[in-house]
C-alpha cells in the first residue's frame, strides 16, 4: 500500500487526503487479498464514485462478504471529512490531520484503509468470491471498459463543468458542449439495436455511464442553458438506456436523489441557468425501490 505522507503534502493541498492505493491480490502472498468478512465498504451514494461503488457491489451480490457503512451526503467532521471515518485514517497515516473522506475500502482485521480509489476498488470487488456469476470485469474486455471510462470522466464530466462554469467565455462554454455532444452521440451510436454497451452484458462500463448520466442530468444540467440541455436531451437512446436501468433494483435503488441534490447545493458556488428548470429523466418514477432512510 502506499500513501503520500503529510509531511511531503505542502500546505496548500493539504484539504486532501492521502492518497491510499492498496489493492487486494488473489491470495495470501498478496497480504491483502479478497478474502470473504474482512474487508468494508463505506461510501455516500450522494457522491458519484459512491454510487459507482453500491451499484458494483449489489450487482456483484457482496452484502455478506463484504458490508457496506453508508454515509451522509453531506460529510459531518468539522474538518470537511465524515467522523465516522476519522480513527481509520488516523490509524493509517501517521499524524493525520486532513479531512477524513469517502469512499473508502478498510480491512476490518488491521483497521486500516486499504483504498480510497474508488476504480481500483470496483475492480478488486470483482475478485471477491460470489454466487453471482457474471464479473464486471470480464477477461478481454477491460481496454474496452478502460475507454469508456475515459469517455465519461473526459467527455461527460470534464466537459459538462466547463460547459456551465461560471466566469467562462462563450467560447470556451460552447467548445465544451461540443465536446459533450460529441461524446454523448458515440456513446448512444454504441447502443444501436443493444441493451448494454459492451459485448450485449451488464459490465463495469454500464455502470460508468448511468452514473455519469444521472450526474449530468441532476447536477451538471443545473448550470447550463435551456439550449444547451435541450441538446443533450435529444439522444433518446442513451435516455432511454438511462431509464432502463433505473429499474433494474442494483442501480435504482441505491440512488438517493435528496442526497445528491443536498450535496450539490453544498458544494456548488456556480451559478444556477435556465437548464436547471427541468430534469430530463424522472428519475424517481423510474427508480426500483428507495434507498433505507437509515443509511442516510
Amino acid at each position: 500500500m502506499s500513501i503520500t505522507p503529510l509531511a511531503a503534502v505542502p500546505p496548500a493541498h493539504r484539504a486532501t487526503a492521502p492518497d491510499f492505493r492498496g489493492r487486494l491480490g488473489r491470495d495470501a502472498r498478496s497480504g491483502h487479498y479478497a478474502v470473504p468478512h474482512r474487508y468494508r465498504l463505506h461510501l455516500s451514494t450522494a457522491c458519484p464514485d459512491g454510487l459507482r461503488l453500491a451499484v458494483g457491489h449489489a450487482l456483484l451480490g457482496l452484502d455478506d462478504s463484504c458490508p457496506v457503512t453508508f454515509l451522509p451526503a453531506l460529510p459531518d467532521g468539522h474538518d470537511g471529512g465524515h467522523a465516522e471515518l476519522r480513527s481509520l485514517y488516523e490509524a493509517s497515516a501517521h499524524h493525520y490531520r486532513g479531512p477524513a473522506l469517502a469512499p473508502v475500502l478498510s480491512d476490518d482485521w488491521s483497521g486500516r484503509i486499504v483504498s480510497t480509489h474508488a476504480r481500483d476498488i470496483l475492480r478488486d470487488l470483482d475478485r471477491f468470491p460470489r454466487t453471482c456469476k457474471n464479473p464486471l470485469f470480464p477477461p478481454g474486455l477491460e481496454s474496452v471498459i478502460e475507454s469508456v471510462e475515459r469517455m465519461c470522466a473526459e467527455g461527460i464530466e470534464e466537459a459538462a463543468q466547463r460547459a456551465g462554469r461560471a466566469g467562462a467565455g462563450p467560447a470556451e462554454r460552447a467548445a465544451a458542449l461540443d465536446v459533450l455532444l460529441d461524446t454523448l452521440g458515440r456513446l448512444e451510436r454504441r447502443l444501436v439495436g443493444e441493451e448494454y454497451l459492451v459485448d450485449g452484458r451488464l459490465t463495469a462500463a454500464d455502470v460508468e455511464l448511468w452514473v455519469s448520466l444521472v450526474q449530468l442530468d441532476l447536477v451538471h444540467r443545473c448550470h447550463l442553458d435551456a439550449s444547451a440541455v435541450q441538446r443533450i436531451a435529444e439522444h433518446r437512446a442513451l435516455w432511454a438506456y438511462a431509464r432502463r436501468l433505473a429499474g433494474h433494483p442494483a442501480f435504482g435503488r441505491p440512488l438517493d436523489l435528496d442526497g445528491i441534490a443536498r450535496r450539490h447545493q453544498g458544494r456548488c458556488r456556480g451559478l444556477e441557468a435556465a437548464g436547471a428548470a427541468v430534469q430530463i429523466l424522472d428519475w424517481a418514477a423510474h427508480t426500483s425501490g428507495s434507498p433505507d432512510a437509515s443509511r442516510r
